[in-house]
């Protein structure tokens, strides 16, 4: 399922137009990307988590010429599924 497809859905379970139904989504993506840049979480019960996390550095290697590479550490967002949604997928 792609955006458009998403948005489509909703429109269609909450009677919106597709035009209030992609606002509705994109404001619902935009807070929790700025929510969790700031280092707070995203905690939606029932389907899961969105955080922060830090990356430690790593040794890695260029494929083309096999050198080896220090990769520094970094932040990656992260995402823990909720025990319903887990259940659910099983």
């Amino acid at each position: 399922m792609n955006k458009a497809e998403l948005i489509d859905v909703i429109a269609a379970d909450t009677k919106m137009t597709k035009a209030q139904a992609e606002r509705f989504l994109d404001t619902t993506l935009e807070t929790i990307k700025k929510t969790v840049k700031k280092g707070d979480e995203v905690k939606l019960v029932g389907f899961g988590t969105f955080a922060k996390a830090k990356r430690k550095a790593r040794m890695g290697r260029n494929p083309q010429t096999g050198k080896a590479i220090k990769i520094p550490a970094a932040w990656a967002p992260k995402f823990r599924a909720g025990a319903e949604f887990k259940n659910l997928v099983r």
